[in-house]
């Protein structure tokens, strides 16, 4: 069982450094599976390439099973990138893939050209699966069918940091190939979490991801996507920060609504519209001729469908998409929501999604909400430096988000003003901070 991986930075070999392996030393660590052996087959300053060999005893593997006879000793574990090779990887490369470099502090967070090959990989859903996970994630896919089976040659190419593209291959080798070797308990939940930070809960296939990963058990899949923030509608904003009367999540739809309402919008689209709580108030407002409702998550939506009901479905149209990608659907519309949204993606992932939205698609109107994180005391409930949702990668202060939307204004032709969404705390400002982005003439 065989990966290797290949960058061609300038100083190639600073690549050991990352992955603290000397590229001088042919190294071997005893993991579950068996022996994993780390090694150089080039190193230089142009190219370097790391390789992990997993080597297997099959009989071992079975050894002490109350199964049925030698038949069990042919199989493919030994010889296929599966959760053998994954759990390996978390090993073998753990501190690589937490992002930690103390001898080159400033390599971790480089985007590095890389080149990853596994001659067999088992791919349940063909190669047309194999692309449907990793290309999302920024790489370009290479999966040769293995003659006619269910295997694929796969080379992946991208420039990304090194422990994002570890952390890849150790979720999705095993979703791949839909099998993992060992029981599957509840810490399984934070383990695929935490290798999935900063990616999974915007990937379009994180559904299947999450249900493969952890063996198919409903609870723990639920439990999981939960707290991706993908299932039924989480609001912890409602629970009560002192002398609030009203649920600040129905103010926020509800100044949305307003801003949409004077700004004279016709045909909305809200981005990242989760079950649909604002497309419910949309539909029920004659203005909104064309409604548009899209997610990253094709279960929501369906939420979004179920609680909308028949006769509101016949107004509004659901699109999965993910929003830091270009998705010619999404222009020509008056007005953009996203509410509550741009806390969630990782600030790497921002100007993705401002390319997409601002760049691209370009609506009239872009309304954007967010939680303001200086408003966050009030919150009995919350504790410090907490924040308000499990899947949020930052809440911003109010000099924070106004920076961030005078730059966006500024870079796609905008102009933005700012309103408060609930009440205003005379110093710490309102619990939700609203920008309106209006496109300006002639751009």
């Amino acid at each position: 069982m065989l990966l290797t991986l290949t960058t061609t930075m300038p100083q190639a070999t600073d690549l050991g450094f990352l992955l603290h392996k000397h590229p001088d030393k042919a190294q071997t660590f005893t993991v579950s599976a068996g022996a994993a052996h780390v090694f150089y087959p080039r190193a230089t300053d142009a190219e370097c390439t790391a390789a992990l060999l997993l080597e297997i005893d099959p009989i071992a593997l079975v050894r002490g099973d109350r199964g049925q006879g030698l038949f069990q000793y042919v199989n493919d574990r030994p010889y296929t990138a599966n959760s053998m090779l994954a759990v390996a990887i978390g090993a073998v490369f753990r501190t690589a893939m937490n992002g930690r470099c103390d001898l080159k502090p400033e390599l971790p967070g480089r985007e590095l050209p890389l080149r990853v090959h596994l001659p067999v990989v088992p791919a349940r859903g063909g190669a047309d699966l194999v692309r449907r996970l990793f290309e999302p994630l920024g790489w370009t896919v290479d999966a040769v069918p293995v003659e006619e089976s269910r295997y694929v040659d796969l080379t992946l190419t991208g420039s990304l940091r090194l422990a994002d593209a570890l952390n890849h291959l150790y979720v999705l080798l095993p979703v791949l190939d839909d099998g993992k070797h060992y029981w599957v308990a509840r810490d399984e939940i934070d383990k695929l979490l935490r290798a999935g930070e900063g990616w999974l809960a915007g990937h379009p296939e994180r559904e299947l991801i999450s249900r493969r990963y952890l063996a198919h058990q409903r609870g723990y899949v639920r439990s999981a996507l939960e707290r991706l923030g993908e299932v039924d509608e989480f609001d912890p904003e409602d629970v009560a920060p002192v002398e609030r009367r009203e649920s600040l999540a129905e103010l926020r739809r509800g100044a949305v609504l307003a801003v949409l309402r004077q700004v004279g919008a016709r045909r909305v689209v809200d981005l990242g519209c989760g079950p649909g709580a604002l497309l419910r108030l949309l539909v029920k407002d004659p203005q909104f001729e064309e409604i548009l409702g899209v997610d990253v998550s094709a279960s929501t939506l369906r939420t979004a469908a179920d609680r909308l009901g028949d006769r509101e479905l016949r107004r509004v149209t659901l699109r999965q998409s993910a929003l830091t990608y270009k998705d010619a659907e999404l222009a020509g519309y008056d007005a953009a929501v996203l509410m509550e949204v741009v806390e969630h993606l990782d600030p790497p992932r921002l100007p993705a999604l401002e390319r997409s939205v601002f760049g691209a698609a370009r609506p009239r109107t872009v309304v954007v909400t967010t939680p303001n994180v200086e408003y966050n005391v009030r919150y009995e409930t919350l504790a410090a430096g907490a924040f308000r949702h499990p899947d949020h990668r930052f809440e911003w202060t109010r000099a924070q988000f106004s920076a961030w939307s005078e730059a966006v204004a500024a870079q796609h032709g905008y102009r933005v003003q700012y309103l408060p969404v609930g009440e205003v705390d005379p110093d710490l400002g309102p619990p939700t901070q609203m920008a309106v982005f209006t496109r300006e003439e002639g751009s």
